[in-house]
């Protein structure tokens, strides 16, 4: 689930989410733009710098391929997203190289990814 102190969240005029501003510890006014399921879309910045980056970004990652490291296989599973929520993201087998599920089967992978997920 996405932390409570990720609360300075960025919507765009539309009121669509388009992730989050992840305070940096270390470097009290930074933060770094993420994904709404947390995966960083840049370095640290101060909070103008941030929100520019996702603003950029838009939902464009959305549609993009990604690769998902699971514990029981030595190589990325290559996966499309369907469903990004604070709480879980579910993504679908797109490896045809992936014996374990079909194309098409659904992985659900919580939130935030830590690792777990990379772009393809």
């Amino acid at each position: 689930m996405i932390p409570a102190r990720w609360a300075a969240h960025h919507r765009r005029a539309d009121h669509e989410l388009l992730g989050y501003l992840r305070p940096v510890d270390a470097i009290p006014g930074y933060f770094i733009p993420v994904t709404v399921f947390g995966y960083p879309l840049g370095a640290p910045a101060e909070e103008r710098q941030a929100r520019q980056c996702l603003e950029r970004s838009g939902l464009a990652y959305l549609a993009q391929d990604w690769l998902l490291s699971l514990p029981d296989h030595s190589r990325p599973v290559a996966v499309q997203i369907v469903e990004a929520t604070p709480r879980h993201l579910r993504v679908k087998n797109i490896d045809y190289g992936y014996p374990d599920a079909n194309i098409g089967h659904v992985f659900v992978v919580d939130v935030p990814t830590t690792g777990q997920l990379r772009p393809r």
